[in-house]
């Protein structure tokens, strides 16, 4: 897998990029659901997590193609 996206382009940066930015998205997003939507701070809180879990995801993935790359 980790190949597969070396060849396609893919570098650990990008990923890590992408982890930043999606823990940016879920602060976003629970903000966004809090005040936009009528349905409480559950549902806010509900978004903010689902969103946050990539973030561990696209590190971890960051640091495996990182070793690849070495």
């Amino acid at each position: 897998m980790l190949e597969q996206l070396h060849k396609s382009g893919l570098r650990a940066e990008h990923l890590y990029l992408a982890g930043i930015v999606s823990v940016g998205a879920a602060f976003a997003s629970w903000l966004g659901s809090k005040r936009l939507e009528h349905a409480g701070i559950e549902r806010a809180d509900r978004w903010g997590i689902f969103i946050g879990e990539w973030a561990p995801t696209f590190f971890a993935m960051g640091n495996a193609l990182r070793g690849y790359e070495k």
